[in-house]
């Protein structure tokens, strides 16, 4: 049972939640990335810490790069990863398509659709918060586009604002990277896009493609690029050396409040902590007055 959010600060608990993960790369028969990466475990890792957190999740979101090389067995072993996860959290999961993907094999054995080339594209209500999935890929290419039918649906859709606001998923986010590779495979013709959204109701705007968490503003709105669980780019070095490693995986809890939404980047790693605050702490807080809580908490000992 998930107790009752306690209001301690100025704002009201999150009205809803998501799980953001990207760039699971996984191969068929586990094989190993590159010789080297363990997608498949990496993942699994990603996922005990993600479900530790005890988050019940109005959605999770992963922002593709799947599969690495589009096989099939590849997109069902991720469903038997994720799908258990999934359903012990009692939340929906989204898969964004992403450039390492291909479309028929993702809308047949993650989607259960017939195996076309079409994109790849939904919306969820989310209890009055409108998720939307775009396909920035670009079959048979690296870099990413929005083309004019996408473009004309997400603005059809965008026509009637949603009670919680929209979000946008998509693998290329519309951001400049510091990176030369990564502006070479960015989303192209980002103008399009930005004319779609001006003066909508979407609030934020969740990406992966670069292997390093970023985020930034487009068009007004906040853009957050979650990290890859498969491998992350080593940034403690020039841009022109920066190259993959087996470190820094990370995923987003995404909070989405009235006026606001965050994003948290959680590390998956295994370190001590302290034992201060628990539960227990909590409910001691709790029980006191605002003023109590600021006497027993915040004033400073000598």
């Amino acid at each position: 049972m998930v107790p009752t959010p306690v209001q301690f600060g100025q704002y009201a608990p999150a009205r809803r939640t998501l799980l953001h993960l990207s760039d699971t790369h996984l191969l068929a028969g586990g094989r190993a990335l590159g010789g080297r990466f363990d997608t498949l475990a990496n993942l699994i890792r990603t996922l005990e810490v993600a479900e530790a957190t005890g988050i019940r999740p109005d959605a999770i979101v992963f922002t593709g790069d799947l599969t690495d090389l589009g096989e099939p067995e590849a997109y069902l072993a991720l469903r038997e990863a994720v799908e258990p996860v999934a359903e012990r959290m009692g939340a929906p999961v989204v898969w964004v398509a992403g450039n390492h993907d291909e479309r028929p094999a993702l809308r047949r054995d993650l989607l259960g659709l017939e195996p076309t080339e079409e994109p790849v594209t939904g919306v969820w209500d989310l209890g009055g918060l409108r998720l939307v999935a775009l396909d920035s890929t670009v079959p048979g290419w690296h870099h990413g586009d929005l083309d004019a039918a996408q473009l004309a649906w997400l603005r059809e859709i965008l026509a009637t604002p949603a009670p919680l606001g929209t979000i946008l998923a998509l693998h290329h986010p519309p951001l400049p990277s510091h990176i030369p590779l990564f502006d070479i495979l960015e989303l192209r013709d980002q103008t399009r896009l930005a004319e779609v959204i001006a003066g909508s109701d979407v609030r934020a705007i969740l990406a992966g493609h670069l292997h390093y968490s970023t985020s930034g503003m487009f068009a007004g709105v906040p853009v957050s690029v979650a990290a890859a669980t498969c491998y992350t780019m080593n940034l403690a070095r020039p841009s022109v050396e920066v190259n993959g490693m087996d470190a820094g995986q990370s995923f987003h809890l995404v909070h989405v409040y009235d006026d606001t939404i965050t994003h948290a980047v959680v590390p998956v790693v295994d370190a001590p902590t302290g034992d201060y605050f628990s539960a227990e702490w909590v409910r001691e807080m709790a029980a006191l007055s605002p003023e109590e809580r600021l006497e027993a908490f915040s004033r400073k000992r000598s």
